[in-house]
Order: C-alpha cells, then structure tokens, then sequence
C-alpha cells in the first residue's frame, strides 16, 4: 500500500515539475525536411517570375522590331520618274501626219504616199506632195532631237535620284523601308527603260519617214517624167 503511494506521489510531482519550466527551457523541433521543401518551393517562384519577365522584355523587343519594319520611307522619287515620263510623252504626242497612232498613222500615209499618181498630175501638185513629204521627215527628225535631249536631261537628274534611293535604301530600319526603296530602284529602271524605248520609237519614225519620201520621190518623178513625154510624138506631120 505505501509503495502505490509513493508511485502515485513521484508521478505527480513530476507532471507538476514539467507544468512549471518556463518556455524557453522547452526543446524546439526542427524539421529539416519541411524546411527543404519550402526552400525548393521558393526558388522555382522566383524562376519562374524571371521567365515572365524575360518574356516581357522579349515581347516589348519584338514589338519594337515590328514598329521598325512597319515604319515608311519618308521620301519618295516616284512623282519626279513620272514627271520625266510625262516630258517624253508629251514628245512623243506632238508628231504630226505619221504620228504614234494606228488610225492617223493609216489616213496620213494614204494622203501623202499614194501607191501611184494619175497621168497628167501637174507638177505644181506634185512638188506640194513632195514639199508636204519633206517637212514631215524634217519634223521627225526634229522630234528624235527634241527626244534625245530630254532623255540626256533626265539621264543627268537620275544621278541625284539614284544616289538618294541608294542612300535611302543603306539607311532603311526595317524590312517596310528597304522593300519600298528597292521598289522605288526597280521604278527608276523601268523609266530609264521607257525612254530608251520611246527613243528608239522616235528615231525610226524618222528613218522610215525618210526612206519611204525618198521612194514616194522616185514614184512622184517617174509620173512627171512620163506625162512630160506623153505619147512620144514631138509633133504630127500635116
């Protein structure tokens, strides 16, 4: 009976002991594997905030680059190439008779070279036709000069137009910009192509005007020469 006793009071004075220690004297438990796994948690947070701001910055990066390649020339070289062509064409348009047109070409040409001249035409008529011939062949010629001096003229200010698409086109900032200056270059081509053309077009309307007044000439003299023989009688006997 008194050793029941003496357990129960041992037991008692020992819960009554621990109830009194201070906090401080208390044992605290570290648990290193929580800790990890919040460590690890942790850093994958931060990783992945780094990811979405490098995606930020690349996003701003490439709408930038879009801005660039959306940007536009600030100089165009297209209204003077027109205005150039427009000159030639205005050239070209003030042919007259035998003019750059297929109905006019057609009426002029029956008018002033007809295939054969009646018997008896007069000289006075004939010299009119072949003074009319004339003129229009000095007229084309004239027009081939006219031509080729404005040609030398654009030649010149296609230089400048040159050197500035070219300049333009080194100093573009984006794909926008090197697409409408190589646009801009293959333009100035075409109009130095044009006028070659409009030249060469030029230059054989008066080459044929003036081989074809040279036969009309022959056709002209050989009716002048037989109407001046008539029927080859000088006189007729009485």
């Amino acid at each position: 009976m008194k050793r029941k006793l003496l357990s129960i009071l041992l037991a008692t004075t020992l819960g009554v002991g621990a109830l009194a220690l201070p906090a401080h004297a208390q044992m605290a438990v570290f648990d290193g594997s929580n800790f990890a796994q919040n460590v690890l948690q942790a850093a994958r947070a931060l990783q992945q905030i780094n990811n979405q701001i490098q995606q930020l910055q690349n996003e701003a990066t490439m709408l930038q680059n879009m801005g660039k390649n959306l940007t536009s020339l600030n100089t165009s070289q297209l209204s003077t190439m027109i205005s150039a062509l427009t000159q030639i064409t205005s050239l070209m348009n003030q042919g007259n008779g035998i003019a750059f047109n297929v109905n006019a070409t057609n009426s002029a040409w029956s008018a002033g070279f007809p295939t054969s001249y009646p018997l008896g035409t007069s000289s006075t008529t004939l010299a009119s036709t072949a003074q009319s011939r004339w003129q229009e062949a000095m007229a084309a010629y004239q027009q081939t000069l006219q031509v080729q001096a404005q040609v030398a003229q654009n030649v010149q200010a296609d230089a400048t137009t040159l050197s500035s698409l070219v300049n333009t086109s080194q100093g573009a900032i984006g794909n926008l910009q090197v697409l409408q200056a190589t646009n801009q270059l293959l333009a100035l081509a075409t109009k130095q192509q044009l006028q070659v053309q409009n030249l060469m077009a030029a230059q054989y309307r008066a080459n044929s005007l003036d081989t074809a007044r040279k036969a009309e000439d022959e056709t002209a003299a050989q009716t002048e020469f037989t109407t001046f023989l008539g029927n080859g009688q000088a006189y007729t006997t009485q």
